[in-house]
């Protein structure tokens, strides 16, 4: 396999995290839910501006995955008051670990992982956590898969659909 980079996003990047966003969602998520939801929430929930808002908060970073200098997946980790959920100010937020279904079983995801767990060392905090749709079997085995287990549920709201995610975490070994 062709090695896969990691790189920061920056404002440059907006296309790129749209594109993957919008096309990831879809894939995953299109066949479980309704034309007027899917369409509804992938205008708003990367909108450009939306986008750039999340890139230039301090509290939030993206990592782009690159194959032949072509973005084929991206991370995004959230800290602080950037977190979609109030947790500990010791904690990290996965947010989203999105990969083209073209590169799945690959190790995109895993690469993007390990860099969320590398940040999460560097930044010393407690534990990482995440919230998985109860009904994305392939996440939830990824995650289990690396130690994160199940601490309570929340609300996603997809348009006018409430869904159920699951919350997820496990600790950050200390060096």
């Amino acid at each position: 396999m062709d090695r896969i980079t990691i790189r920061q996003a920056t404002d440059q990047d907006v296309a790129h995290l749209q594109r993957i966003g919008r096309q990831t969602f879809f894939e995953t998520f299109a066949a479980s839910n309704s034309e007027q939801n899917m369409q509804a929430y992938l205008s708003e929930g990367f909108a450009a501006e939306k986008l750039t808002v999340e890139l230039l908060n301090p509290d939030s970073v993206f990592y782009l995955a690159e194959l032949h200098s072509t973005v084929i997946g991206y991370l995004k980790v959230n800290t602080g008051l950037a977190q979609t959920e109030p947790q500990e100010a010791n904690a990290l937020e996965i947010e989203r670990i999105y990969v083209l279904q073209d590169f799945h079983g690959q190790k995109v995801g895993q690469q993007l992982y390990a860099q969320a767990m590398h940040l999460a060392q560097e930044a010393q905090v407690k534990y990482v956590w995440l919230g998985v749709w109860e009904e994305n079997q392939r996440a939830l085995r990824f995650y289990q898969k690396n130690g994160f287990v199940e601490f309570g549920k929340h609300v996603f709201k997809l348009g006018d659909d409430e869904q159920t995610d699951i919350m997820m975490k496990r600790p950050v070994a200390t060096r």
